[in-house]
């Protein structure tokens, strides 16, 4: 049986080790300072979910908390995980155009590439190194899900919505993510190479240690979210930054253009041989951003 205030002086001692408040600790996992203090006094438990996240953000393994003892879902019982044979979900096989439920299981190495017709049964889940590469996975709605080091390369999210997840180390070459929205989601270590976030929204979540390298920004919004350990190069068009905290952020070699930044503080952000239009720079500017490494693009304002 876990013990609820075991797991809580475990958080606790793991906070006090890396010097953060439990206020600061809520802040990163995008949750309240009471949540915090009711699971160091063993009054609740956080679910699967941000389970993950705590132990990305304390420097732990996830069998520190329960000594081995896995943690259990507030949202998924032990007893409710699915089990299907994954020849069964073969595109090929799927001759009555069904669509699968892959709701409330436990997935682990197994292969589904090349998946349709999920549409948006695809909640509380925790899936580990599975296989969707070439899936479509447009329209899906995705809610508290742990998804971690899984390969999506060339499969196509766009238009949908991502809620309340962990994804990291996933791969997520050159998949089309247009028009998808992540909310409360923490995205950590994942590799974007190629991807197109093209009217993409982050809100009120995580995008940390993430690849990005030849990815499109068209469009895209971050909004109340900490941006962490990333480096965008390339064009940046039309893109938000609102109410962000940044940690080790880097702007190099990129031209962002009719970009908005709004911001109490933009100190932290770093730009090496950048390019701006003046609507952009001005938006820096007034952020205390810090300009050196920023040239005024001529005419960009009327492109």
């Amino acid at each position: 049986m876990v013990n609820f205030k075991t797991i809580g002086n475990k958080i606790a001692e793991a906070r006090k080790k890396i010097n953060i408040s439990q206020a600061q600790l809520a802040q990163r996992l995008f949750k309240s300072s009471q949540a915090v203090g009711k699971w160091e006094r063993g009054e609740s438990m956080p679910d699967i979910i941000t389970f993950n996240h705590l132990a990305q953000i304390l420097g732990v393994d996830l069998n520190y908390f329960s000594d081995g003892i896995e943690p259990v879902s507030t949202e998924i019982a032990p007893n409710e995980f699915t089990e299907i044979q994954t020849d069964d979900l073969s595109p090929a096989k799927d001759k009555n155009n069904r669509s699968w439920d892959m709701s409330h299981g436990n997935w682990m190495d197994a292969d589904f590439s090349g998946l349709k017709n999920l549409h948006d049964k695809f909640n509380s889940s925790n899936m580990q190194r599975c296989k969707f590469v070439g899936s479509n996975l447009s329209g899906l709605l995705l809610k508290s899900n742990n998804v971690n080091t899984c390969d999506f390369s060339g499969s196509d999210f766009s238009r949908s919505h991502i809620q309340n997840s962990n994804l990291s180390n996933n791969l997520f070459k050159d998949c089309s993510m247009k028009e998808t929205e992540f909310s409360q989601s923490y995205i950590n270590g994942c590799d974007f190479t190629g991807a197109d976030f093209t009217g993409v929204l982050i809100k009120s979540g995580g995008f940390e240690k993430n690849t990005i390298a030849n990815a499109i920004w068209k469009c895209t919004s971050f909004i109340d979210s900490h941006i962490a350990d990333i480096v965008f190069t390339g064009t940046l068009k039309e893109c938000s930054f609102e109410n962000c905290s940044f940690t080790k952020l880097t702007f190099k070699n990129a031209m962002i253009i009719n970009s908005f930044f709004k911001n109490k503080s933009l100190k932290r952000i770093q730009f090496i041989d950048c390019q701006a239009d003046r609507i952009t720079y001005e938006f820096l500017k007034n952020g205390k951003a810090n300009l050196t490494g920023i040239t005024i693009l001529p005419g960009a304002d009327e492109k």
